[in-house]
């Protein structure tokens, strides 16, 4: 990492196997995951980084780079003494966690990917203006980074297992996204629920069980 990128805020909760979480843009993990952090840390050791611009964590005013921020992410972990973990993605950490997953397969145990994508489609790119214009400027670089990405390439290189979760009535991120993710990465699990982009927080029920059913099967 560069020597300007930030330290990134980051919480740690809970006891148990390690479980990483890497949030959507311009969100934060309070934001994202703040009605299902109780229940994820009552079985795990979780570990929360904010991106630069969110949270607690320092801006930055270079272009964020997709490697850069998942070996932040990753490293935020391994600091906290938490050398292996699963890493639950969502919106754009969902591209993070493949990445981590990729990059650092000793170290990744397992990925769920809420409401993700490989890459954005029209629906999405013709979004980001607007919802560039109504965030502050210390989060334009998490939009910008998210407009350019492409992780196609990298689906097929994931060894870790896999719970792709889907929101049926997404508006920002379609649900044609998740299933790209499930069909490119092999073996994934699937599943779906009807529910608006934040699904943790609009449905956190409803997330927690495939979530937490899934990543007690991997320990087992």
């Amino acid at each position: 990492m560069r020597d300007s990128f930030p330290a990134l805020a980051t919480a740690v909760a809970g006891t148990g196997p390690g479980l990483l979480l890497a949030h959507g843009a311009t969100g934060s993990v309070e934001g994202n995951f703040g009605p299902v952090l109780p229940a994820l840390s009552a079985a795990h050791t979780v570990v929360a980084p904010d991106y630069p611009g969110s949270g607690g964590t320092p801006a930055v005013t270079a272009p964020l780079d997709l490697d850069e921020l998942t070996d932040a992410v990753v490293d935020s972990a391994v600091r906290r003494g938490v050398g292996r973990f699963a890493v639950v993605g969502f919106s754009l950490g969902t591209l993070v966690a493949v990445r981590a997953a990729v990059r650092h397969p000793e170290r990744v145990t397992a990925l769920v990917l809420t409401a993700g994508f490989a890459r954005p489609d029209d629906h999405l790119l013709g979004l980001l203006p607007g919802w560039r214009a109504d965030v502050p400027p210390a989060l334009h670089p998490q939009i910008d980074l998210a407009a350019g990405l492409d992780i196609t390439g990298d689906l097929a290189e994931v060894a870790a297992p896999t719970l792709v979760v889907a929101t049926t009535a997404d508006s920002l991120v379609l649900p044609a996204g998740s299933r790209a993710l499930a069909a490119g990465i092999r073996g994934a699990q699937y599943t779906e629920i009807d529910s608006d982009h934040v699904v943790m927080v609009e449905r956190p029920q409803e997330w927690l069980k495939p979530v937490l059913d899934f990543l007690h099967g991997e320990r087992r």
